[in-house]
């Protein structure tokens, strides 16, 4: 399980960086679109590296706490559809897109929320 969080972060980051890279390549002139792409890649990075951090954290037990495997499948649905569909809207220019973004948001504050409640309920 850990294995697909760390590959998920990796790839939330890989995409992350060249999205960083594209607003200044790609969208030149573009201010909303160079807009798009930064706030995803800002987003993208910070949750991949605390879902680095959560699978760390869960291979410290032997078997991870239900609200830590909440908080990492929560970073990952909420990387994809949050900083996924900011790379897409800027880069396709499909409205309908940004109807994703809420949901990946949701998932992220679920994320946080989750890992908040595994370390409160640590012993």
């Amino acid at each position: 399980m850990t294995r697909a969080w760390l590959a998920a972060a990796a790839i939330a980051e890989f995409f992350s960086v060249a999205a960083g890279a594209a607003t200044a390549h790609v969208t030149a002139g573009d201010a909303h679109g160079a807009e798009l792409l930064r706030t995803g890649a800002f987003y993208g990075m910070i949750h991949a590296v605390a879902l680095v951090a959560v699978a760390a954290i869960a291979e410290h037990h032997d078997r991870p706490r239900p609200l830590l495997i909440m908080a990492a499948w929560s970073f990952v649905i909420g990387i994809f559809l949050f900083s996924f569909s900011l790379f897409a809207l800027a880069l396709t220019r499909i409205p309908r897109l940004a109807q994703l973004t809420p949901f990946g948001g949701v998932s992220l504050l679920l994320g946080w929320a989750a890992l908040g409640g595994a370390v409160i309920r640590r012993r």
